[in-house]
């Protein structure tokens, strides 16, 4: 597939086409290998795997370097966005040299099977526990010493990662060069139709146009904790040991609602209580989700999602058990790969992923090139959009509830709600912001913990409950680092969601709060996503936009508007209070 260096226009459209057939041969072929590595995994899937993922990134990395040398002005406006994509769609590029091109897919393979297969023994168990059963743990326990036990234990697994993610960066930063850019961080930067530069101050500006709703949740459950946990353990002014707040990573700290509830107030409804009580299981969740797509118009899932997909932990074998979303074969092979349990957060979970999956279903029809959110920000939205419409009135209406509380049980359905959506902002911001400075060399190997530590006290008020070290590799304890998935997307998705919840509520005419409005069973809230759905990356993401909300600029305010009774309410509870750390 040779090309000229300056193509004619209707040569660049014939080479576009020909490389989107042979990347949709690749793609399905590679998730295919990806699935049944992630599902079974052994040395020979793992090898398997990296193969298939060594020949993808190769090939779609050798089709794109042809096209670097194109004048694409002189192209129709399509053609020049899908070889713009072409450049951009792979989370990794592969270098020009086979033999790092091999073995950089075999590090990306050997580091996710390493978390995959990570464990700790707590004091008190005679065996190792999984991430699951550990986090079930930091979910339930009181016990600061147990907690932090859990926490250091889980870190330490990571150490091992560090020589070998050390030299995934080398290898990655020189298949971006390759591909023609400076480091891996700028090319992830240019996939938003914007400058590396312009998108880095954009993400800046909208995490401070929501940093003050952060400050003060952050202000007021610290004040809580230390009534738990004591002056010693927790400081009245400055930053949170991790440990406490629930989560492995203290990216959600929904856990703890107990511990910081208004007296008063309550979540208004427990909905593991009532899926457990109804002896919901994991297909059944899937099905609650499912009925809510089709209530918005949309088709019922293919007879093969049922049959394919992973919705429990299997007992004979290890596997990946992070949820995700598949589109195996960029058409109708649908699946999401799970270990549901039972419980109101895995609820919304489910919704989440099928969010992807109806995405990927409705842009099936476009070119390859465009199979994809308007930017990934959007892909991790869409589900989390549908989340925010699973209010008490909703599960009302679905037969989970009889009855739902009355507005006085606002602020604490907010604040529970804010544990989860306002507490992971900064999070979401600093693993990517991390990564943008080890890709461009700004931090090197001997600052990887200790620079990780200071972005998370920056942004996030929080610290590690024990000295930390560069023996330590912190950021490897988060799945994303390890498996090379970009994050900025799930900061841009958590404010994108109330965007698009606020732009379908005006659609219908809703006049009441925010957090009471649901769009289920809303034909015209299903006819808005469905436009912007099918665009898939066909379109700057402004006009994904301008379709679900008649906005052309993303905007942190629509946050702050859901949750402004609680940022009044917060700003009451602090008034003797510090905020900020």
């Amino acid at each position: 597939m040779d090309t000229p260096p300056a193509p004619t226009e209707a040569d660049a459209a014939r080479y576009l086409s020909d490389a989107e057939a042979q990347l949709l041969q690749l793609f399905t072929e590679t998730s295919k290998a990806d699935w049944v590595y992630n599902t079974y995994i052994t040395d020979d899937s793992e090898f398997l795997s990296a193969k298939a993922n060594a020949r993808f990134l190769t090939e779609s990395a050798n089709l794109a370097k042809r096209t670097t040398r194109w004048d694409v002005k002189r192209l129709a406006p399509a053609d020049a966005r899908k070889a713009l994509l072409l450049r951009l769609g792979q989370p990794l590029a592969a270098p020009d040299d086979p033999k790092a091109a091999d073995e950089l897919t075999t590090l990306a393979a050997e580091l996710q099977a390493a978390y995959a297969k990570a464990r700790h023994a707590p004091k008190g168990h005679t065996e190792s526990l999984d991430l699951e059963a550990l986090s079930k743990i930091l979910r339930e326990s009181r016990n600061p010493a147990e907690l932090q036990d859990v926490w250091v234990g889980w870190h330490a697994t990571a150490r091992p990662m560090k020589a070998g993610y050390t030299r995934f960066v080398e290898l990655a930063n020189h298949g971006a060069r390759d591909a023609g850019f400076g480091d891996l961080g700028e090319m992830w930067r240019s996939k938003y139709d914007l400058s590396p530069n312009d998108f880095a101050k954009t993400v800046e500006g909208l995490w401070q146009q929501v940093a003050p709703l952060y400050k003060e949740l952050h202000a007021y459950v610290r004040r809580k904790l230390r009534e738990t946990y004591g002056d010693e353990a927790v400081s009245k002014d400055g930053p949170v040991p991790a440990h406490l707040f629930g989560n492995m990573w203290a990216q959600s700290w929904e856990h703890i609602y107990p511990l910081v509830a208004p007296p008063s107030s309550d979540p208004g409804i427990d909905l593991t209580s009532i899926l457990v009580a109804r002896k919901t299981d994991p297909v059944g969740m899937v099905k609650f989700g499912e009925r809510f797509f089709v209530s918005l118009g949309l088709e019922p899932l293919p007879a093969t999602f049922w049959t394919r997909s992973q919705f429990e932990r299997p007992r004979d074998r290890d596997v990946v058990c992070h949820a995700s979303a598949w589109d195996v074969d960029a058409d109708e092979d649908l699946r999401i790969k799970m270990c549901i349990d039972i419980t109101g957060e895995e609820f919304h979970v489910v919704h989440h992923e099928l969010g992807h999956n109806y995405y990927q279903r409705a842009y099936r029809r476009q070119p390859f090139l465009f199979r994809d959110g308007a930017h990934d920000g959007f892909h991790e939205a869409v589900g989390d959009t549908i989340s925010l419409s699973v209010t008490p009135e909703y599960l009302q209406t679905i037969g989970l509830v009889d009855s739902v509380p009355g507005p006085e049980k606002d602020i604490g359905l907010l604040l529970h709600r804010a544990l989860e959506k306002v507490a992971f902002l900064p999070f979401g911001l600093v693993i990517d912001k991390w990564r943008w400075d080890v890709f461009s060399g700004a931090v090197r190997p001997d600052d990887y913990t200790g620079s990780w530590t200071r972005l998370r006290r920056d942004y996030q008020g929080i610290v590690p409950p024990v000295p930390r070290s560069e023996d330590d590799f912190d950021p490897g304890a988060k799945f994303h680092i390890p498996g090379n998935t970009p994050y900025m997307r799930y900061f841009l998705a958590a404010i994108l969601q109330f965007q698009f919840h606020r732009g379908l509520a005006k659609a219908l005419g809703w006049s009441g709060p925010l957090h009471r409005c649901s769009i289920y069973g809303q034909a015209e809230a299903g006819r808005r996503l469905r436009a912007m759905l099918e665009m898939g990356a066909s379109r700057p993401w402004p006009d994904a936009l301008e379709a679900v909300t008649g906005e052309r600029v993303m905007d942190g305010g629509a946050l702050r508007d859901y949750f402004r009774p609680l940022e009044e309410w917060l700003k009451k509870e602090n008034r003797s209070a510090p905020v900020g750390w």
